[in-house]
């Protein structure tokens, strides 16, 4: 018989070059296809934060919008010593010292005894949360209905014996809006914080009641060390919020407040209101700095005393 060989056709083999050539190709392909995804995202980002920022800066080193000279730091000098700004800046400045402390510490002790077995619990969290559904122009109504002269606060004060107080025109007006920002804002930080409460995980929590660890060593050594991102999340949203507190400190008491709440977006917006753009910038980018190193050094605390959960 005759024997058939087995006959196999030749294997191609491919070229390197042909194989990097594909694979380049495909490369290209995907950085056009995520550019052109992104493309829309970083218009919008130049558009609305970008160019609005180059053109701050801009103002702040020229005279005047019309002539555009150059005077670099100038403005930067007549901002520093206008005694108005002093004024707002350290208002603004005692304001957040004081107002986003307390609203860290009071939401994060209301979320942990709102996260015990608490009779009528879901009332408090309501209770707590019902200023985040009332508009701005309601609470300054509530506030006005307070606190006025011939307001319910008074009343009770001459019920008791005392004397009327004009809380928005004394001594006493920061304290009045600093209560006025916690009653608004505690409520959400409240619930983040008890977000990040039922995120720990349960075996740590037992192993530390096993060692017979104390509840203050549980929250100092265990707790807080998970609450370290929240905290910080927290503490940064307070601060913007206590930044956004003039909305209401204008409803309240007007363009010219009594000296003790005249912050910083007072100053702004009368710089604004007298279309005295190169003081407006100026006093914008300065704020700017001092905000991004005060972020900045919660990111270095919180990464200090995070990387460890972390790991």
């Amino acid at each position: 018989m005759r024997k058939e060989r087995n006959k196999t056709a030749p294997v191609k083999k491919i070229k390197p070059a042909k194989v990097k050539t594909k694979a380049t190709k495909r490369l290209r392909k995907q950085k056009i296809g995520s550019g052109l995804y992104l493309a829309p995202s970083f218009l919008g980002v130049m558009m609305f934060y970008i160019i609005p920022f180059a053109v701050i800066i801009f103002y702040s080193m020229v005279d005047n919008p019309i002539s555009k000279n150059f005077v670099l730091l100038d403005n930067y000098n007549r901002v520093a010593q206008n005694a108005a700004f002093k004024t707002a800046v350290t208002n603004t400045a005692v304001f957040s010292a004081i107002a986003v402390p307390l609203a860290v510490v009071l939401s994060l002790i209301l979320a942990m005894v709102l996260d015990t077995k608490l009779p009528f619990r879901s009332q408090f969290r309501t209770f707590f949360l019902s200023p985040m559904m009332v508009p701005v122009a309601s609470i300054v109504l509530i506030w006005q209905v307070l606190f006025h002269y011939n307001g319910a606060i008074n009343e009770v004060l001459l019920s008791l014996g005392g004397g009327k107080i004009d809380w928005m025109k004394s001594q006493y007006s920061q304290i009045v809006i600093i209560i006025l920002f916690l009653w608004k804002n505690l409520g959400y930080n409240m619930i983040l914080f008890m977000a990040a409460l039922a995120s720990i995980p349960k075996d740590i929590l037992e192993v530390a009641r096993l060692e017979s660890a104390t509840p203050l060593q549980t929250f100092f050594f265990i707790k807080l060390r998970y609450l370290s991102s929240t905290i910080l999340f927290v503490t940064i949203m307070s601060l913007i919020n206590s930044f956004k507190v003039f909305r209401e400190i204008y409803l309240l008491t007007g363009d010219h407040p009594y000296d003790s709440i005249y912050m910083l977006q007072h100053f702004m917006n009368n710089a604004f209101a007298s279309l005295d753009y190169q003081r407006l910038s100026a006093a914008a980018i300065m704020m700017s700095l001092v905000m991004i190193v005060i972020i900045g050094t919660l990111f270095l605390v919180e990464n200090h005393f995070g990387k460890d959960v972390e790991g």
